[in-house]
């Protein structure tokens, strides 16, 4: 017999610590592979901790309510192999980081809100409890909410049922007048909300929490970078020339489709390196130069909101490198399934808002970072070539590169001489490029 030791998983790079919220096996119970033996929350998601192994519960390390590092061994199961190991050592496969699909943060906003577990006999998860401060809800009205978990605990399906509801039905609240409140606290006048009167017939749709998440990350991205657009018109004719080429025999070679995205992000990747200003972020009054590059892609999901996997180190990867993540990451972000650190760490993103025919765009910038790059719809057009026995009409194959910079850090003939790069870059395909 051996003893295996289930430590605490990191949930993401942000999550320090997470409160279990209950034990679904006890001491003495048998677990098999990937068998659920406890549930945890953090204030982003509730997620199951799966065993690793077969083994029997031995040992509860802590209890339902406690709040406990990241790391930390939270039980111990006995298993039949003739080593002590745990679920963190290297020789055993890296199950400490659970998947989850986050989702929108409910942020902080009101900390100085007195809305925690102390204030009653009732357990509440700090996601739970993050919704409520976030959407006002007090303590006593938290209290009469029914709970469908775990000893009537409440769960975020019954706190978001909840919200909903108090939508339609608003919730009269207390009105707190200076003389109500502790002398030490300065009484500060809200802005007001801004209402519109609406004519004619419409519908009412409530913004889904990533929209909402969406809608304020773009206001806070146009609050902290002073935003200018550069565009520049690139002659692409001889990449669809290879590609069309190319394509066919790049499927059967690779099983990857080869589209357009994987050329542009070779093109990107190679003039951020000769642009490294344009790879960074500013921290205050600090410039950050990033030494990896790392290249967000925008994919649009079946709900029309939008998510950005990154792709890491893409200057180190070929072709067939950047067309397999590309491919793999677009098509799991529509089903759901990135993983935490697949979101995280971009230096510089990718907008092609060709697919959809657009022409040109204006994109919004990823903080912390500092640019982004929008690729235009590929057009069959006539245009001036200039040839030995003088200029001629030719019909081109081109597409607008729309480059959006933050005039902090990044002025308009560094932004502009980037972009030109890019379409230099894509305008000197050999068209016999092997794949």
């Amino acid at each position: 017999m051996a003893k295996f030791e289930l430590i605490m998983p990191k949930m993401g790079e942000s999550i320090i610590e997470a409160t279990i919220l209950s034990w679904s096996k006890n001491i003495g119970d048998t677990i098999e592979q990937e068998e659920t033996v406890l549930e945890i929350a953090t204030d982003k998601v509730d997620s199951e901790v799966p065993s690793p192994v077969d083994g029997r519960l031995m040992e509860q390390r802590f209890k339902e309510g406690d709040v406990v590092p990241v790391g930390t061994v939270i039980a111990i199961i006995e298993t039949q192999t003739e080593e002590n190991h745990s679920s963190s050592d290297n020789g055993h496969p890296s199950l400490t980081e659970i998947p989850y699909i986050p989702e929108p943060e409910y942020h902080r906003v009101a900390e100085t809100q007195s809305l925690s577990n102390a204030e009653s006999d009732r357990f509440y998860s700090p996601l739970v409890l993050n919704i409520a401060r976030t959407e006002g809800i007090t303590m006593t009205e938290l209290e009469a909410v029914s709970g469908s978990g775990h000893g009537g605990r409440v769960t975020k399906k019954d706190i978001l049922s909840y919200v909903s509801n108090r939508k339609t039905t608003p919730v009269m609240k207390p009105v707190v007048t200076p003389a109500t409140l502790p002398v030490s606290q300065p009484v500060i006048a809200k802005t007001p909300t801004i209402t519109f009167s609406h004519s004619g017939e419409y519908e009412i749709i409530e913004m889904d929490r990533m929209r909402k998440l969406i809608a304020q990350n773009m206001v806070n991205s146009k609050h902290v970078s002073a935003h200018v657009t550069s565009f520049v018109e690139a002659d692409v004719t001889n990449i669809t020339l290879w590609r069309n080429r190319f394509k066919d025999a790049f499927e059967a070679r690779y099983k990857e489709k080869l589209t357009y995205t994987p050329v542009f992000i070779q093109a990107v990747a190679r003039a951020l390196r000769e642009h490294p200003l344009v790879n960074a972020s500013v921290d205050g009054e600090k410039i950050l130069i990033k030494k990896d590059i790392n290249i967000g892609i925008a994919v649009a999901l079946p709900s029309d909101n939008l998510i950005v996997p990154v792709i890491r180190n893409a200057d180190r990867l070929n072709l067939a490198g950047l067309s397999a993540a590309v491919n793999d990451l677009a098509y799991r972000a529509r089903i759901n399934k990135l993983k935490p650190d697949e979101l995280e760490g971009g230096t510089y993103t990718l907008s092609n808002v060709g697919t959809f025919g657009n022409v040109m765009g204006t994109p919004i910038i990823m903080q912390p970072q500092v640019a982004i790059l929008a690729t235009g719809a590929i057009r069959k057009i006539p245009a001036v070539v200039e040839t030995p026995t003088g200029d001629m009409i030719a019909i081109r194959q081109k597409m607008f590169l729309s480059h959006s910079y933050d005039h902090r850090i990044i002025d308009g003939a560094l932004g502009g001489r980037f972009v030109k790069k890019v379409a230099d870059i894509l305008e000197a395909w050999d068209i016999n490029t092997p794949i």
